[in-house]
């Protein structure tokens, strides 16, 4: 069987609130795989840490126990969740891709720039890398008049086509999307399905929040379901 690029291991979350000396669960004894060209969709109630497994991943969070084993395009395996901030830039920059439900940019850099970076950060050469921001801003139904414009003028489905491009453009090896199609209208939706389809025949393996059922249910090869967290209490006896 094919290795996997992305297994999880008994991970876990919790939150401190040390002003209040309380914890706070959030993602509890998470376990997954996702192979190369495969989706993988989270699906759970709201509190079960759904965002919480994608930013630990990232490691926007650093996780408070467990595994996050990624094997890298050069078949070196490296644990996410022990890995120095150096090894997770430099994957960040590579290989993984990450679309979270906000944009975040320069102020006043024109859209077309703040799509075409990632290209630029990785080697492209300008042309080209505006060029495949200007493909995949028309695939998103962006119009071109706002292509130098701020997308810190946008509307919020307009700043999430914008954060797509940008986070398709590298073509990464593992993409993480949290409900990347929530603001969107249907036909934008339907792009960008199709566009996430690409991705998987292309080898791109995909961990996945999706707002509606269908989209899990059209594009998911798999679904892992997470349960609401205990109480901390039980999650201390287990810890002890």
């Amino acid at each position: 069987m094919q290795t996997p690029i992305l297994q999880v291991t008994g991970y876990e979350k919790y939150f401190a609130l040390h002003e209040q000396n309380k914890l706070i669960p959030s993602a509890h004894q998470v376990n997954l795989t996702v192979h190369a060209g495969q989706l993988v969709a989270l699906i759970g109630p709201t509190g079960a840490g759904k965002s919480s497994v994608l930013k630990g991943i990232y490691r926007t969070y650093l996780p408070s126990s467990g595994r996050i084993l990624y094997r890298d395009a050069a078949g070196h395996e490296i644990d996410l969740a022990q890995a120095n901030e150096h090894q997770v830039l430099a994957l960040r920059r590579h290989e993984i891709g990450f679309v979270t439900q906000f944009l975040h940019c320069l102020p006043r850099q024109a859209t077309l720039d703040v799509v075409a970076n990632p290209l630029l950060a990785v080697g492209g050469g300008r042309k080209e890398a505006r060029l495949r921001a200007g493909e995949l801003l028309s695939a998103m139904n962006l119009p071109e008049r706002l292509w130098s414009v701020s997308p810190a003028t946008f509307s919020g489905g307009e700043r999430q086509r914008v954060n797509l491009a940008r986070g398709l453009i590298t073509r990464p090896r593992l993409l993480l999307l949290d409900e990347p199609t929530a603001s969107l209208d249907p036909a934008t939706a339907e792009r960008v399905i199709e566009l996430i389809e690409n991705l998987k025949a292309g080898g791109t393996a995909v961990l996945a929040i999706f707002h509606h059922p269908e989209t899990t249910r059209r594009l998911a090869d798999q679904v892992v379901e997470l349960a609401a967290p205990p109480a901390i209490e039980e999650i201390l006896k287990e810890i002890a």
